[in-house]
């Protein structure tokens, strides 16, 4: 069975960087490329120009995708390779949630423009609105221009407070196998030891991972755990994050922040959110 993988696009570079990123870390397994283009008109239901503005952007749209899947084979290198082409005049939550559902999408690729010049943006708005509203496949974020290495190390924040169900670890488990990675488990330090309930589901974890190449880590923490999330990247090599995005887990915490902007975490590898 091929992996469909979802490939959201608006035609920039950043979103062609994603592209390739998927093309390049899937390169040894069959899959089925979704590349989707939303747009949005928004004008008055009554206006005489409405249908032939739709018609023209859609024309243009059309026109586009075309183009960018035309690259995409140009690219591929992998004979089990598909390509559909998909456009939507929904907004881009709504047309990435139908086609999940409509083609049973295994995951999504999209890429951010990430950190601004002050450094300051989690994510682009696009990015983190379909991280808080998707519920149905992971999403893998991309940075911008980031050039394509093997995962040879994964990381793989939590706190255990929350046990992780086999379903909750596949898409963690199936990122791994790609290249026989290393999981690398962080525990931020906020206690001298865990509870009962952490120890429990540190245990689980570590049962669930026994096929894979895993190893526990600490960290102290620091003002933010962002900071140390960043730090263990940078200490370890770090090629992807992964974090399953739950009520008060990090990533949840991180994208549901009200001054977001002011949080100092920003996307320096990809990033894969786990939903629940």
């Amino acid at each position: 069975m091929k992996l469909k993988v979802l490939l959201p696009t608006d035609f920039s570079d950043n979103s062609w960087s994603a592209i390739v990123y998927a093309l390049k870390l899937y390169k040894n397994i069959p899959c089925t490329f979704y590349l989707l283009h939303s747009y949005e008109l928004k004008i008055a239901p009554m206006s005489s120009l409405s249908n032939t503005l739709l018609e023209h952007i859609k024309e243009g749209a059309v026109k586009e995708i075309n183009e960018f899947r035309k690259q995409m084979v140009d690219a591929n290198i992998n004979p089990d390779f598909d390509f559909q082409t998909i456009i939507s005049s929904k907004n881009l939550n709504h047309a990435i949630e139908t086609t999940v559902s409509d083609y049973l999408i295994d995951i999504v690729v999209m890429g951010t423009k990430g950190a601004t010049g002050a450094k300051k943006v989690l994510f682009g708005s696009n990015t983190v609105n379909v991280i808080q509203h998707m519920r149905f496949c992971p999403v893998l974020v991309v940075p911008e221009e980031y050039d394509f290495i093997e995962p040879e190390q994964i990381a793989f924040p939590t706190d255990y407070n929350r046990f992780y169900d086999n379903k909750e670890i596949k898409p963690l488990r199936d990122l791994t196998v790609l290249y026989n990675s290393i999981i690398r488990i962080l525990h931020i330090n906020q206690k001298e030891k865990l509870n009962e309930i952490q120890e429990y589901n540190m245990t689980m974890l570590n049962v669930f991972l026994k096929q894979y190449n895993h190893s526990f880590h600490w960290m102290p923490k620091y003002t933010k755990k962002s900071e140390t999330i960043n730090d263990f990247i940078d200490e370890l090599d770090i090629n992807i994050l992964v974090m399953v995005n739950y009520k008060h887990s990090i990533i949840y915490n991180l994208i549901h922040e009200p001054v977001i902007k002011n949080i100092s975490f920003h996307p320096i590898i990809p990033f894969l959110v786990i939903p629940v």
